[in-house]
């Protein structure tokens, strides 16, 4: 059965979109792209909900903001060590599932 969800806000699209998720796999974009990303590991940093896998995909894209993020976020004092494992870093689809399957196993 298919369902056609219309949101009339962004933010509900949102909001809808990871509480319902059960893992993000995130594929090189744009400000949407991550927009969506910072607020799911925002949410799962702050606990507002419960851990899931963000899984982002291509190393060598995402590499600059890795590098950012560890070399001036981290070492700034913003982010913890430990927030940087909210989120894995995979270069294909395999290790894609096989990091959403760890993370189910695990929880069991």
């Amino acid at each position: 059965m298919d369902t056609f969800l219309d949101f009339r806000y962004f933010f509900v699209r949102k909001v809808i979109f990871v509480k319902y998720a059960k893992a993000f796999v995130i594929m090189p974009g744009g400000y949407g792209t991550l927009d969506e990303f910072t607020e799911a590991i925002n949410l799962i940093q702050t606990e507002r909900i419960a851990k899931f896998p963000v899984i982002l995909f291509g190393k060598e894209y995402w590499k600059g903001m890795l590098d950012w993020l560890r070399n001036t976020v981290l070492k700034n004092g913003s982010i913890s060590r430990e927030d940087l494992d909210i989120f894995t870093v995979v270069d294909n689809p395999k290790e894609a599932v096989t990091v959403i399957k760890k993370f189910y196993k695990q929880k069991r």
